[in-house]
């Protein structure tokens, strides 16, 4: 009996001690990544040749935010590293219509070249791999896409980055043109034909 007493209590202090010394932090945005591509680079210096390695990496927290960075360094670790530094310090918001994108654009980038199309409820995203994890991350869940260019990532990738860039909400486009969308009247401010409410 007494034993019990002993653990209950001191988990309830332990549990108010951790209460009031953590300092009160803001959560941060919880950042995904993905590793699209890796590969070994060699330079021929005097000596030899010299290796190292280079990752093209998908960041993303999954609700509007994606970038995409590349890193090279001696160890494969540390190239994927500076590819998610590179990729947070590259964030674009995209545009989302339910779950899917506004509108179909095409991507350019070199000699990539990605088109992407809005898809129903369901469908899921038919992509490649140099596409699908922006996707993913970008919270997309449905959307069909074509790769029409080269089918090296990097320019996959960064040509799907130029068309998420493209992409516009029809709030957008009727700024552009000068018709903001007003609000819809309510039950008291309607008035009839005769001007009787």
């Amino acid at each position: 009996m007494r034993g019990d007493y002993l653990v209950n209590s001191n988990r309830q202090r332990r549990g108010r001690e951790d209460r009031s010394s953590a300092p009160l932090e803001r959560p941060q945005e919880e950042f995904r990544d993905e590793v699209v591509s890796v590969g070994p680079v060699s330079k021929t210096v005097k000596g030899g040749r010299r290796r190292s390695f280079r990752a093209l990496v998908v960041v993303g927290n999954g609700d509007g935010k994606v970038g995409a960075g590349l890193g090279k360094a001696l160890d494969l670790t540390d190239a994927i590293r500076k590819g998610i530094e590179d990729a947070k310090k590259n964030l674009i918001e995209v545009p989302r219509y339910n779950t899917t994108i506004p509108h179909e654009v095409i991507g350019r980038h070199g000699a990539g070249m990605v088109l992407l199309r809005p898809a129903s409820p369901g469908t899921g995203i038919i992509a490649g791999r140099g596409v699908r994890p922006l996707m993913e991350l970008a919270g997309i869940q449905d959307v069909l896409a074509k790769s029409l260019g080269s089918s090296n990532p990097y320019n996959v990738v960064y040509a799907t980055i130029d068309a998420l860039k493209q992409l516009r909400t029809a709030q957008d486009v009727w700024e552009v043109r000068g018709k903001v969308k007003q609000a819809e009247p309510t039950q008291e401010s309607e008035v009839g034909v005769n001007g009787i409410a």
